[in-house]
């Protein structure tokens, strides 16, 4: 990678070159190849991209003395990014642009990033409220692992490219609880009551409960669904579950406010570098591994997406974003450069899951997020 500024004329002309390897387990997905590519338009002067809270390595670069990675693209390329930090979760998000989207409008931004462990990023797809990729401008394209491919919600991967991916476990505050590494003792424990949350998500939160039922979240039932909302709903009813979150539970559980709580990998490997009171881990009966995915909403300037798209698609950018952010990256042959920036992060199964790790994960079942029955329930044990 370099730091010259290009003309817009010799940025839609270059591409940067592949890597060597790093591999997810099968259980992501499987092998492929890529495809066609859309778009029109010119590249804009500036990038409007939303994404979550502890999503992107700029307060670790500031710790570490570096340039972060948007600067870098801004650098490179003379294309200003304004960064927002305001998705919270995927229903929230989805509530707030579908309006916007299914009236064939704009919505402010050339990226957002939404996950695959919930029903939104179909509907986007489905909906035609995004916009396939211009991949002539993504030739770091041929960096995306096999694995990641050939995702149920875009067999192609025309309409969207993966951003990170992380795992769904159990964070707690060691001074106000023991270790609390099931979900049983997550529920039901009188000392944690109305000091727990869960997400608001299906995909995150059910996944956990139905691997605690001994159900397999990967073929779901209308038993094990069932099962896995009552548990859900006897937690609610007792007051043991606080409230459901999206990425919002992280500052209370920082703060203290909470005891314990469902929580993402990334986020509380970052939070634990200010307070090491704070420990997360897979739960006994297995966690969940999910991907979110960036996608060129309707309105978006497609060459402009594309473009960083292919600059964060570049092992070096990768590596920064990865070891900056503790979560799992999708471009091949990131790991030597990530080793480069932190010797420690080879051995990071937050970063690069080990076997063993690995054996503990399973992913949830695609057809739950779009069986309409379901929704209701699960937006019911919600109180909406």
């Amino acid at each position: 990678m370099t730091d010259t500024r290009m003309t817009r004329v010799e940025l839609l002309r270059r591409g940067a070159a592949g890597a060597t390897a790093l591999s997810l387990p099968a259980l992501l997905a499987a092998c492929g190849g890529g495809g066609g590519g859309g778009g029109g338009g010119e590249v804009a002067d500036v990038l409007n991209f939303s994404n979550w809270e502890l999503y992107i390595d700029t307060q670790w670069a500031k710790q570490h003395k570096r340039i972060p990675t948007l600067q870098q693209f801004t650098k490179k390329t003379g294309i200003k990014v304004n960064y927002f930090e305001d998705v919270n979760s995927n229903p929230e998000y989805f509530a707030k642009v579908q309006g916007r989207l299914s009236r064939g409008q704009g919505i402010g931004r050339d990226i957002f990033v939404s996950t695959d462990n919930d029903r939104p990023a179909g509907e986007y797809v489905s909906n035609k409220w995004v916009q396939k990729l211009d991949k002539s401008l993504i030739p770091n394209f041929s960096n995306l692992i096999a694995a990641q491919q050939h995702p149920p919600f875009d067999p192609d991967r025309e309409y969207s490219l993966p951003w990170l991916s992380g795992m769904d476990g159990i964070a707690w505050n060691e001074e106000l609880t023991d270790p609390v590494t099931t979900v049983d003792k997550l529920f039901t424990d009188p000392k944690l009551k109305g000091k727990v949350t869960v997400w608001n998500s299906m995909g995150d939160t059910l996944g956990l409960v139905m691997l605690e039922n001994g159900d397999d979240p990967a073929k779901v039932t209308d038993a094990s669904f069932d099962r896995s909302i009552a548990k859900v709903q006897k937690a609610v009813d007792s007051g043991q579950i606080r409230r459901f979150t999206g990425n919002d539970y992280a500052q209370p559980l920082a703060n203290g406010d909470l005891a314990a709580c469902f929580a993402w990998s990334g986020d509380v490997a970052q939070l634990i570098a200010d307070n090491p009171k704070l420990h997360w881990s897979v739960p006994e009966h297995g966690g969940i591994i999910w991907t979110d995915n960036m996608f060129i909403p309707l309105g978006g300037s497609v060459p402009t997406a594309s473009t960083y798209m292919n600059f964060v698609y570049d092992p070096q950018v990768a590596a920064q974003i990865a070891v900056g952010t503790s979560y799992i990256s999708s471009v091949d042959g990131v790991k030597p450069d990530a080793v480069k920036l932190d010797p420690d992060s080879a051995k990071n199964p937050l970063i690069f899951p080990d076997a063993g790790t690995l054996s503990q994960l399973h992913q949830n079942d695609p057809t739950m997020f779009s069986n309409p029955d379901y929704n209701k329930k699960w937006l019911a044990v919600q109180g909406k």
